[in-house]
C-alpha cells in the first residue's frame, strides 16, 4: 500500500547490492535499470515514485543521458553490458518531441530487449493525467504546458516535486492506458507509455 513520503518526497532510489535469493524464503527482487533521456524532470519524478511506493519486490537504478532516442537506446544497452547482467529489465524513458528517429529507436529497443516508456509529445502529458483526462492533440511542450499550469501554476520542469503527484499517479494509469495501445504511444498524439513503467515499479505487473 502506498505511504506518505518524507517531507521532500525525494530519496535515493532503493537499490539492493546483494540480490541473492534465499531458497524457500522469498523471491529475489526484480532489478530495473531506467535510463531517462532528459537530465532532471523524469528522473525526479521516478525517484519520488520509487520512494513513495516503496515496493520491496523491486529495486530501481535511475540514470540520465540527454540525447536523441536512438542514442539513448544505444547508451542503455551499453550500460547493461557494463553491469554484467545486474538487471532483469532495462527501460528507456524519452519523448517524441521533435526527434526524427523515434520509430527507429523503438524498433532498436525491441530488438535489443529494452523496454521503452515513450510520451507523445512529451512527459508533461503524463503529469497532466494525474489531474484529469487529456485527449486533445498537442504538437509540442509549449502547447501542452498551459494544460498542466491550470493545475500547477508554478510548475518548473527543472525542479519537479513528486509531492504534487502523490494523489494522482494511480488515477493516471487508466487515463494513459486508454489513449493508445501499449507499444504504439509514439504513433499516437497524445499518448504516453509511462503507465507501463509505473505499474512495474509499483509491482502491479511483471515482464
Amino acid at each position: 500500500m502506498a505511504r506518505t513520503p518524507k517531507s521532500s518526497g525525494r530519496r535515493r532510489p532503493v537499490f539492493e547490492s546483494d540480490l541473492r535469493r534465499v531458497a524457500g524464503k522469498r523471491e529475489a527482487r526484480r532489478r530495473l535499470l531506467i535510463v531517462c533521456g532528459a537530465d532532471v524532470t523524469e528522473s525526479d519524478y521516478l525517484r519520488g515514485l520509487v520512494a513513495h511506493v516503496a515496493n520491496p519486490a523491486v529495486t530501481v537504478r535511475i540514470a540520465t543521458k540527454s540525447c536523441a532516442p536512438s542514442q539513448l537506446i544505444k547508451y542503455a544497452a551499453g550500460q547493461r553490458e557494463l553491469s554484467r547482467s545486474d538487471f532483469d529489465e532495462v527501460w528507456c524513458v524519452f519523448d517524441v518531441d521533435e526527434f526524427p528517429d523515434v520509430s527507429r529507436a523503438v524498433s532498436c529497443a525491441r530488438d535489443a530487449g529494452i523496454e521503452v516508456a515513450v510520451s507523445n509529445p512529451c512527459f508533461e502529458l503524463w503529469l497532466i493525467l494525474h489531474f484529469g483526462t487529456h485527449t486533445a492533440y498537442a504538437g509540442s511542450y509549449r502547447e501542452l504546458l498551459p494544460h498542466l499550469a491550470r493545475h500547477l501554476p508554478r510548475y518548473d520542469k527543472s525542479r519537479l516535486d513528486f509531492r504534487y503527484f502523490v494523489d494522482g499517479w494511480e488515477s493516471a494509469i487508466p487515463r494513459a492506458r486508454r489513449l493508445a495501445p501499449s507499444g504504439k504511444e509514439h504513433e499516437v498524439n497524445p499518448a504516453t507509455g509511462m503507465w507501463t513503467l509505473v505499474e512495474r515499479i509499483a509491482g502491479r505487473s511483471r515482464a
